[in-house]
């Protein structure tokens, strides 16, 4: 009985690891959120980086997390990096584009997992208001692609819904 079982297991396991071989190559992580302002009222929070600290959810998560700004205060070349716990791990990002109504980051991430992706901010007029696309997209190595069978979407999406709710009291005050 226990052969059984311990060989049905195996088969699951096996069934996972192959079916998360099949998973797509490429991701994209997208939210979007109307905020009443004018996308050059919006694109200042998104640009300087170190005004993230008053939306960004991740800021939220260790708050003791070591930061360090290079480049300008804003716009391309602006670079933060970020040395926090177990949860917020290590990294660092870029603005490598900044146009009135798009802003595209370089994400580099060094731990728990390394990885490198892009965010992307996206905002297009919408009468009075703005609407703001927040996506995330990049490869899938085999490790990110067993992992999103279990967490990454779901949870990225709270996170961005978090991140774009803050960002709307910050620009509709």
């Amino acid at each position: 009985m226990l052969t059984y079982i311990l060989l049905g297991f195996a088969v699951l396991i096996a069934a996972v690891l192959i079916y998360a071989a099949t998973r797509p190559d490429d991701f994209r992580i997208e939210r979007s959120t109307a905020i009443k302002a004018l996308p050059a009222a919006i694109m200042p929070h998104l640009a300087d980086l170190q005004s993230w600290r008053a939306w960004s959810p991740w800021e939220k998560v260790d708050p003791d997390m070591q930061r360090s700004f290079t480049g300008p205060a804003s716009g391309v070349g602006a670079a933060y990096a970020w040395d926090g716990d177990r949860k917020i791990g290590a990294g660092r990002m870029e603005v490598v584009e900044a146009m009135p109504e798009r802003l595209l980051l370089k994400l580099d991430f060094l731990r728990p997992f390394k990885a490198s992706n892009f965010a992307e901010f996206t905002l297009v007029p919408e009468g009075e208001a703005t609407r703001v696309t927040w996506a995330m997209f990049g490869t899938n190595a085999y490790l990110h692609k067993l992992i999103g069978l279990i967490c990454r979407p779901s949870m990225m999406h709270k996170i961005f819904d978090q991140g774009l709710a803050d960002l709307k009291a910050q620009a509709e005050r």
